[in-house]
Parts: structure tokens; sequence; C-alpha cells
């Protein structure tokens, strides 16, 4: 990795579309299939070659986060915790971390957002490697009007981001995953809140495209995205999940393996991770690995 990346999980918010579900717990801390939410973002940073992340919460969330995730030592990552008193839109949470990056470029990640590919560690790779200001990650979906939504001109280049258009320019939704360079704070300092009330990312977004700082990743054929914040889509993240898990025996969003596979930890430390948990089916997969592995 060329730039000096740091990480953002966006874990805030009320979750009021999952309620009740969520009227007593985090959105980000409720379970999909095997696993707290918050380990595929977590993991998707990782995936990019990420380690000092800061995970954006509310107050009377964070003790349950840090309970659940620690320092990340045990990843080989560095765990920062950051408050978000009050949700108003996704661009306050560079106002929030703005102290935390120090002037460092920063991948975003929503706490509720899912991403699975065979080629996605590649897609975050060119990302973190571009001479671009910022880049988001597109994908096709059949209601743009639920989405930011990106529209392009007869060259094929990016010309317009659109937040929940009545009469969306394609069908190319921006995704809950950002890559922008370290001016990302002072242009959602110098934003305005939308008729909804709240600093949107696409107000952000559209300062790089006025400057011509703004590429996009497509996630075509072969990619998944899940925005957990329905019933229905944790219900469909949950079974994507189980069945990938079940019939070709992999794990999505497992932070010791890819710990493991980056080199930041050891055999021995994802043996003995997966002795702390026990006779779960997660327990057993990281055994399994850690034995194929040759750990004694």
């Amino acid at each position: 990795m060329t730039r000096n990346i740091k990480g953002i999980i966006l874990a805030g918010g009320s979750g009021t579309r999952l309620y009740p579900l969520t009227m007593a717990v985090s959105k980000q801390l409720l379970p999909v299939y095997d696993k707290p939410m918050v380990y595929f973002p977590l993991t998707t940073l990782m995936l990019a070659g990420v380690r000092d992340i800061a995970i954006i919460t509310t107050p009377q969330d964070q003790s349950q986060f840090v309970r659940l995730l620690g320092d990340g030592s045990q990843w080989g990552v560095s765990l920062t915790y950051l408050v978000q008193e009050k949700p108003e839109g996704l661009a306050q949470a560079y106002l929030i971390a703005k102290n935390f990056l120090n002037d460092a470029d920063s991948l975003m990640a929503l706490g509720d957002n899912i991403f699975f590919g065979s080629g996605l560690t590649d897609k975050l790779r060119t990302a973190t490697q571009s001479d671009k200001g910022a880049t988001v990650f597109g994908y096709q979906v059949t209601q743009p009007d639920r989405y930011g939504v990106l529209g392009f001109n007869d060259a094929g280049e990016v010309n317009q981001i659109i937040e929940k258009p009545n009469k969306p320019p394609s069908n190319l939704a921006v995704t809950g995953l950002y890559l922008l360079d370290k001016t990302a704070p002072a242009k959602a300092a110098s934003i305005k809140k939308s008729a909804r009330g709240e600093l949107e990312i696409t107000s952000v977004l559209n300062l790089y495209l006025e400057e011509g700082q703004l590429s996009v990743e497509k996630l075509g054929r072969g990619y998944a995205w899940f925005d957990t914040g329905t019933h229905a889509s944790l219900l469909e993240a949950g079974n994507f999940v189980k069945t990938l898990s079940e019939r070709q025996s992999v794990q999505i969003g497992c932070p010791e393996e890819i710990a493991f596979d980056q080199g930041w930890i050891s055999a021995d430390d994802l043996k003995a991770s997966g002795k702390r948990l026990g006779k779960s089916s997660y327990g057993e997969y990281l055994r399994a690995l850690a034995d194929a592995s040759g750990a004694p």
C-alpha cells in the first residue's frame, strides 16, 4: 500500500429500520449467520491492508463494541473508538475522525455493508494505489432510486452523483465503501446539511468530482454487496453467508484468517483464537486452519 491510509467503520446511528431488533442492541452487533455484523466491514478494511482503524459508535453502545473487539491486537490491528453523539449523515464521520486521521487518507466502510468476491482484494489494492483523491465502488442494482447513483458521460466517465434520484441516470449505486484523501474532513466541514437534515456523503463526493479527483471501481459479475439495514436484507445476507459456509467450507468476514494470511498473526495465535471460541463451528474452522498450517 503506497498511501498512508487509516480505516473508519461507521457503526453509529439508531437503526430504526430494524426496530424492535435494535431497540436494545446496536445494528452492527446483530448476527449475520455466525458472526457479528461489524466483522464484515472490519475484514473489508483488513483485506485492503489497513491496520489502524477507528470505530465510530453511539455513546451507549461503545462498551459493547470494546467488549467484542478489544484493541484489535489479537488480529494484528489497532482499534480506536470514537463517539457519534447524534447521527447527522455519513459525512459527519470525517468530522468525528478528523483528529484520528491526522492528515492521513482514509478508507471508510459502513458498519452494515457486506462485500464479497474473489477479486475484492485486488479491487481494494488497486484503489489504494490510485492517484485520484477519491475512489468509490459502484454496484449494479435493480432499484437505484434507493441509493446514491452514479451518472456517466458518453466517454464512460463519471459526471454526476445523485442521492436517491427520482430519475436515476444509471443503475450503478455507490456502495458503503469510500476511499478519500486527507482533504475529506475539510470538505465535510464545508458542506451544508441537506433538506433531510444530514451531511450527505454525496455532497463530499461531488466536491471531488468537481476537482476531477473522483474515480469509480465497478463491482460487476461475481461480486455480492449487501446493505443489511432492513429485516429482509439482514436475513438475505445471513442466508448467503450460511450457504457459502456450508457448501464450500469457507468463512466470510473472518478477521483471524485474514490476519494470518496477511502475516499479522502467527499460526499459534490462530490456534489460540480457535481454542478461545470453544466448540462453535467458527472455533473449529480456526483450529482447522491452524492445523493445516502445521501449527503444533
